[in-house]
């Protein structure tokens, strides 16, 4: 088994930082779902961060990205992005209905935590954690609701997080974490600019995001649920739409 992984506690990077590194790479083909493809141990060493950057007049944080029929791109089509931060300097966020091979269980496992609970009692026990995107794959992703205190957490509403430190599941194997959480191995980045020209494109339809819709839905049924926010049907979705 690999290295135990890093869980630094210290100090988010800059926004900035994070954004000229996390654009997304649409010509690279997608990393492999399975976790035998990935590192034993997902690593919570890294995380998305706060700064005071200017807010463009698109703000999408706390919105779905739906994938149109348009979206060709082969990580991208058929999903659903829950966006964390969208500014002047790029965007983030993570795929909400891309599930990988490994479960939660196996999840804590892999990353030497023991349970103080009932496996049964463990949120999200027996379901897949998610692909949340192509970059950095050997990476955690926690969104999670209440939001909570950990050392590197984002606050996206006054209901959902993103978490990157390992305090987060560590508070959950002992059955004091948040009840509704989605893990992902990666997350998805555009940078200044790329997530508005793809809009345009009508490659994204957007709506205000609806946690229920994360936390609680099957994953079968995230994207059809997603679309029907924009009152829309989904039969009749085509490549020529825009967005709300």
């Amino acid at each position: 088994m690999a290295e135990s992984l890093l869980f630094a506690q210290r100090q988010l990077p800059s926004k900035t930082d994070k954004m000229q590194t996390m654009a997304k790479q649409s010509n690279t083909p997608p990393p492999s779902p399975d976790p035998e493809n990935i590192q034993d141990k997902p690593d919570f060493s890294q995380s998305p961060a706060g700064s005071t950057a200017p807010v463009p007049a698109l703000e999408l944080a706390n919105h779905f990205l739906i994938a149109m029929p348009s979206m060709l791109d082969p990580i991208f089509g058929g999903t659903v992005v829950y966006l964390c931060e969208h500014n002047a300097n790029g965007a983030l966020g993570v795929i909400i209905n891309k599930p990988t091979d490994m479960t939660m269980d196996v999840l804590f496992e892999r990353i030497d935590l023991k349970l103080e609970i009932m496996p049964n009692h463990l949120p999200g026990a027996g379901k897949p954690v998610m692909f949340g995107g192509p970059v950095q794959v050997e990476r955690g992703f926690v969104l999670h609701a209440p939001l909570g205190h950990f050392s590197s957490m984002m606050k996206v509403t006054d209901e959902i997080a993103l978490t990157t430190s390992k305090d987060v599941l560590e508070a959950v194997a002992h059955g004091n974490g948040p009840q509704r959480l989605l893990v992902s191995l990666g997350c998805a980045g555009w940078s200044a600019g790329q997530l508005e020209q793809e809009i345009v494109k009508n490659g994204w339809l957007t709506v205000r995001a609806d946690p229920s819709i994360i936390f609680d839905l099957p994953i079968e049924q995230r994207f059809t649920a997603a679309i029907k926010l924009l009152g829309i049907d989904p039969m009749m979705l085509t490549g020529e739409a825009g967005h709300a």
